[in-house]
């Protein structure tokens, strides 16, 4: 099968925090872009995310008010998944749940184009698990943003068992077109980002949950002492205390191993809906 060099439509379903990221900057950088979720209300948050978004590069004087403009023009929202038959290439930027992205996956197999790439922005889980629900493996791979998508960097390029060489190039290339720095990764739980990133935040919710020090006291010790913009802690809340010990399961599941086995601070800070900043409530508390 042919696969486009050029990838000029995109589909990305999740118009959450990730996925508006993702729509914004392919927009940006002059892409059709179709964002889809499964209520309007949904795909109408994300686009006011993405308004709210580009208004502050203006304010920074980084984007013109014409720039905004066309960005904008450039998306079409949708609840219909069968809008991905026009797309070069679909990013599911779903939910962090493998059952979820398999059915999305399924059901883009079906709808999607001969040609088109299908990626993931999963965090941790299992490209070659992902595309094998799939008749064209070869076609799937990992495409993981760094939040907040707009500002970083990064992206790593994650190949499943059987994605093509074709594939992964014409992925890292669109990476560079949306001016981002694509970095290859093996197909292991948590890749790279996150398998290095969780287990230290982990180890920080240990530093708590055994009265080391507190949550202000940790940070400031990651912060002024190794140079990070933000405390693990805080970074945490940031992330989503859920998505953490997710990814900190995935990890433990995946390598069964018990330097990877989540605090029992997080999982109980998560059963109590102490998801971090977007419930008001983290290691910190948030107006």
């Amino acid at each position: 099968m042919t696969i486009m060099a050029n990838i000029n439509r995109v589909m990305v379903i999740g118009a959450g925090q990730m996925g508006s990221g993702i729509a914004q900057t392919a927009a940006l950088a002059g892409r059709s872009v179709v964002l889809q979720d499964v209520q309007q209300t949904y795909t109408e948050r994300g686009v006011a995310t993405i308004q709210a978004s580009l208004q502050r590069f203006v304010k920074k004087g980084q984007l013109t008010e014409a720039d905004t403009a066309l960005a904008l023009s450039r998306i079409a929202t949708t609840t219909d998944l069968t809008m991905a038959a026009d797309a070069d290439m679909v990013i599911e930027a779903a939910t962090e749940q493998m059952e979820i992205k398999k059915d999305i996956f399924r059901k883009l197999d079906h709808v999607a184009s001969a040609h088109a790439i299908l990626a993931s922005n999963t965090s941790s889980l299992p490209i070659t698990e992902i595309a094998a629900v799939t008749k064209r493996p070869q076609q799937v791979i990992g495409m993981h943003f760094m939040n907040p998508v707009p500002l970083m960097k990064l992206v790593e390029v994650i190949r499943g068992l059987q994605t093509s060489d074709d594939v992964f190039a014409a992925v890292s290339q669109f990476a560079v077109d949306l001016g981002k720095t694509p970095v290859a990764v093996q197909d292991f739980p948590g890749f790279i980002s996150n398998r290095i990133l969780m287990p230290m935040i982990n180890e920080a919710i240990y530093c708590v949950f055994e009265s080391v020090a507190e949550p202000q006291a940790i940070d400031e010790i990651m912060k002024l002492g190794m140079n990070h913009p933000m405390g693990p802690l805080q970074l945490a809340d940031f992330i989503g205390l859920d998505t953490c010990l997710y990814i900190m399961e995935v990890l433990y599941e995946g390598f069964a191993d018990s330097k990877y086995r989540p605090c029992p601070l997080l999982k109980k800070y998560v059963a109590a809906g102490w998801l971090g900043k977007k419930s008001g409530r983290g290691f910190y508390v948030y107006s």
